[in-house]
């Protein structure tokens, strides 16, 4: 009785930037334009796996005999479902989108009173298959009505939604600690039916136990009762630190003089702010701005203070709150048994220790430590001779700076010239000509989206073999004010077997914040930013293409330790040429993409991720003091 939330980029290296393109170049699934073929990623020591094509068109449709009755939470009348949207947001309002949030509680109230009420002999069908029900009843109402707290334009709506994803996360928090539905659970495991379970079954059935195992059941109603309280607590206040992060707003406002080494392209895209003494451009937060802002700005003062502006932004309101989060999490641990919240977190994933986690990336840091420094030793040395100072000091805020000084005389790869080749219309339709060739489909553009703003594009994803409909998902490419800030993949609607045997048609929305166009110049991606796009699009086919009969198990609700491995392999797309090839031409002439240039960034982008893995220990940075809780057990410095 549990979804997740948006799998999310937004810790990944530097590169989700913001970009976005009118809808000019919209891919359908008559194309007749011919492209290369289409090589397989060869991948170097920085990449270290194969790009193997790990998600698939399955085609036959699974029927499920522990099924429960259905409740289609999508419009059985569809029937041209490549020109109509899966959720109609325009109708969206503060009192719609709590409405529906309290009409789904209700009905879930229904199925586990009902599932609480049997007499007779529990059944997978009328005690498990119904609590999947409920899950996808919360996934479907935070979908529709939750997710537009994260990209609505209006304050108003997107408080209420941010509601709505407080009254859903606390509901499905406190299912869990239901008395009656865990005795179901427990009644039926108990079973010759549930003993006898294999596969898909048996794992739903091991994963309900193991909820109520981490939940307190292994203990008294005391400690279940205090549990409970602590973890609703826990959602409140992530909701609140979320809202801090979302609401925050602070920029440089610079003259015109203090832009030096920022290009021109740039500069022009800037808001122009009058003060009491003059204009000033604003420099904000928005990955677009502000990336590129401490890659090519020549004054290191003006950097750091972008920089921490960014990294301690909402510390004065966050700080607190992390600080009693931390309590919580220590506390919850201690109750259930657990050393500490480390190891209750990782239980569930593939590590399944912090030990074996720890290792994991003391192994890592090993294996890149020495490369590492020797690298940002090298950075050092390029910020000593540009400012002719033999004791200065890279800080964190400089390395982005002075690894793009060394691209530019090493490589010659300039990110800002290597931008003119990816616009993003094109880039879109190379992305869409890669993944519909490898996984066997269509993306057919809808015209009428009915989404949460106009800058939305709709896609519909067709089977190629047959045209049956798989789902669809919106893309929202461009910042705006009060958007969500990363780049991240959002399930609207979870796949799962439907009682007809059909399969319950799924929808993801892609949200990123990439350059958007204007009057004089088209969006732009730089290289990583393109990384960025394949990677969340690999998101996207996972919680699009899924096949999983029940939600629990759905797209990207797997192991977190897991999640990011699809799009980490489909992202090698961007370095292989033979796919760059149909999609990379200069905006100004029309060329090709140089492979040699695209050799030589990706030389060069090594480099720059050796130097940001060690970064907490090899620079120094400002931090909000919090307190060291829960160390996990055996913990020991990496060096």
């Amino acid at each position: 009785m549990r979804w997740r939330g948006p799998t999310s980029s937004a810790s990944r290296r530097s590169s989700t930037s913001a970009t976005r393109g009118t809808s000019s170049s919209t891919t359908t699934a008559n194309s007749s334009r011919s492209s290369p073929r289409l090589r397989a990623p060869q991948t170097s020591s920085r990449r270290r796996s194969r790009c193997p094509v790990c998600l698939a068109s399955t085609r036959k449709r699974r029927s499920n005999p522990h099924r429960a009755s259905a409740h289609a939470p999508y419009d059985p009348s569809m029937t041209d479902f490549t020109s109509t949207p899966p959720f109609d947001f325009s109708l969206a309002t503060p009192e719609r989108v709590r409405a529906g949030a309290e009409a789904a509680i209700t009905r879930c109230d229904e199925i586990l009173d009902t599932v609480a009420r049997i007499e007779g002999p529990r059944t997978f069908t009328n005690t498990m298959a119904p609590l999947d029900e409920v899950t996808n009843a919360l996934a479907l109402a935070s979908g529709e009505h939750g997710f537009v707290s994260y990209v609505s334009a209006d304050a108003g709506l997107r408080e209420a939604a941010l509601e709505v994803e407080q009254r859903l996360h606390t509901y499905g928090t406190s299912l869990g600690f239901r008395e009656d539905i865990a005795a179901a659970v427990r009644a039926y495991a108990a079973t010759e039916e549930a003993q006898a379970l294999q596969g898909i079954d048996a794992r739903l059935l091991a994963h309900r136990q193991r909820d109520l195992r981490r939940n307190g059941f292994d203990f008294d109603s005391t400690a279940r009762t205090k549990v409970k309280a602590l973890k609703e607590r826990l959602v409140e206040l992530g909701v609140e630190f979320r809202r801090n992060i979302d609401e925050y707003d602070d920029a440089l406002l610079l003259r015109r003089e203090e832009l030096r080494g920022l290009p021109e392209t740039y500069i022009e895209r800037l808001e122009v702010v009058e003060t009491s003494d003059d204009a000033r451009y604003r420099i904000s937060l928005d990955y677009p701005e502000f990336y590129p802002f401490l890659e090519a700005a020549e004054d290191e003062s003006l950097r750091r203070e972008l920089f921490l502006k960014n990294y301690q932004r909402a510390a004065d309101t966050n700080v607190p709150i992390l600080t009693e989060a931390i309590a919580i999490r220590h506390e919850i641990a201690e109750i259930l048994g657990y050393p500490s919240w480390d190891s209750y977190v990782i239980e569930t994933q593939m590590a399944r220790t912090p030990q074996a986690a720890l290792d994991f990336l003391i192994d890592l840091e090993r294996q890149v430590r020495v490369k590492a420094e020797r690298d940002i030793e090298e950075l050092q040395a390029e910020k000593r001779r540009h400012l002719e100072d033999p004791h200065a000091r890279l800080e964190i805020w400089d390395w982005r700076y002075y690894q793009q000084r060394v691209m530019r005389e090493q490589y010659a790869v300039d990110q800002f010239v290597v931008a003119e080749y990816f616009q993003l219309d094109a880039v879109l339709d190379g992305l869409f000509e890669v993944y519909q060739r490898i996984v066997g489909v269509h993306f057919v553009a809808v015209a009428d989206t009915k989404a949460w703003h106009p800058d939305v594009r709709l896609y519909a994803v067709q089977d190629a073999s047959d045209g049956h409909r798989i789902g669809h998902f919106y893309m929202d490419l461009h910042p705006r004010p009060d958007k969500y800030g990363h780049a991240a993949a959002f399930t609207l609607r979870p796949g799962r077997v439907l009682a007809d045997g059909g399969y319950q048609p799924t929808a993801a929305a892609l949200v990123a914040n990439f350059t958007k166009p204007s009057a004089e110049s088209p969006s732009l991606l730089r290289h990583s930013e393109v990384e960025t796009l394949f990677h969340e699009f690999g998101h996207i086919l996972h919680q699009v293409m899924t096949r999983s009969p029940y939600v629990r198990f759905a797209g990207t609700n797997v192991q977190r330790d897991f999640v990011e491995a699809p799009s980490q392999m489909l992202e090698h797309w961007v370095w292989e040429p033979s796919a760059l090839r149909g999609f990379t031409r200069h905006v100004t002439t029309g060329e090709p993409l140089p492979e040699a240039l695209l050799r030589a960034d990706g030389r060069s982008e090594e480099r720059g991720q050796r130097a940001a893995l060690p970064a907490p220990d090899l620079f120094r940075a400002p931090r909000p003091r919090l307190p060291r809780r829960g160390r996990p057990e055996g913990h020991r410095r990496a060096r």
